[in-house]
């Protein structure tokens, strides 16, 4: 089959040629319909943390058509349609039996989706609605993620909220926050070029991150924001929250940062503050986020800014680690089409 290929750090995405993968007994092969380009992969091929190895398929928002299933599988059958939850523990533990694999002592993060092909384990597949297509379905991974950060700031209806970061993450944490009963959303961004994409998702006002922010969170809220979210990931930006965030706010991180952070602890202490982190989801939370892709007219297929093919995506991934006016880029595997 053709992959795009982890090399090494640092450096740029290879297309080649590779096995075909074959699935456990408890697993499933997949036609990968649709995988999204996510930040964290960006972070993947920059950080050792990660402990990406050469040869490595990355790319773990995933949907799909099931091909082949292993022979322990009840539940899904070849021509179901499918997306992801790239989480896989063990299956075994109370915290997977609770629908929670992330808090599983040996969960992974299960890559695999820039390539024609991917083997996931079953239990990780959840099939899609009846009109809801494995195109969006991709989409499931990154809604999930931000819900589960908007539930766990606690968001009550009424609530006045600051996004800050405009990328996929932040907008679709604003998307939700609206519907789930905030009074007034706004996000703000160094750059304005996701003001409209913003705007059509339902949120109430997009805020330059300039030297007036501060006033003009408080002037498109009606007050400071009862929970502001941090979806950037730099050092420093946590801080900046604690700033922003009226006294007994809530800040809940849901940006990737790997260097080490600080923060005045004098400022969070003397507001009272509440910080929240927030990672990954749980699988009722990905159930949510499957059927949130059939919300109607202010949808979150929005975030949805380009589709491209194995043959572009090298070029489109290093482009993403500059700021771009892109947002959420989407892999279509199987299309026919030249790098640029």
């Amino acid at each position: 089959m053709r992959a795009v290929l982890f090399d090494a750090l640092h450096r740029p995405l290879r297309l080649a040629s590779v096995d075909t993968p074959r699935p456990g007994r408890d697993g499933v092969l997949l036609k990968v319909c649709r995988c999204g380009i996510c930040g964290s992969d960006l972070h993947i091929t920059e950080d050792p943390v990660f402990g990406a190895q050469a040869g490595d398929v990355l790319g773990h928002e995933i949907s799909g058509e099931v091909l082949e299933v292993g022979a322990d599988v009840r539940g899904l059958r070849p021509g179901d349609a499918v997306t992801v939850a790239p989480l896989h523990g063990c299956g075994d533990c109370p915290a997977c039996h609770a629908g929670r694999p992330a808090l599983c002592p040996r969960m992974q993060l299960v890559g695999g989706g820039y390539a024609q092909y991917a083997a996931v384990a079953a239990r990780q597949c959840r099939p899609l609605p009846w009109g809801i297509s494995p195109a969006d379905g991709a989409l499931a991974e990154p809604l999930a993620v931000a819900l589960h950060g908007v539930l766990r700031a606690g968001l009550k209806p009424g609530d006045r909220v600051l996004v800050v970061g405009a990328g996929a993450i932040g907008l679709a944490v604003g998307w939700w926050a609206r519907r789930l009963g905030a009074a007034r959303v706004a996000i703000t961004d160094l750059a304005p070029h996701q003001r409209e994409r913003a705007l059509a998702l339902g949120l109430d006002a997009f805020i330059a991150a300039d030297a007036e922010q501060a006033v003009r969170v408080r002037e498109q809220l009606g007050g400071e924001p009862d929970i502001v979210f941090e979806c950037v990931g730099k050092p420093g930006l946590i801080d900046h929250c604690i700033g922003l965030v009226r006294p007994r706010g809530t800040v809940l991180v849901l940006g990737l940062c790997t260097p080490r952070d600080h923060l005045d602890s004098f400022r969070a202490i003397s507001k009272e503050v509440t910080l929240v982190m927030s990672v990954f989801f749980d699988l009722h939370e990905f159930d949510t986020a499957i059927r949130a892709l059939d919300a109607g007219r202010v949808a979150p297929q929005l975030l949805v800014s380009e589709t491209v093919s194995l043959d572009q995506l090298p070029q489109a991934f290093e482009a993403l680690k500059q700021r771009s006016t892109q947002c959420k880029v989407l892999v279509d595997p199987h299309a026919v089409g030249a790098a640029p």
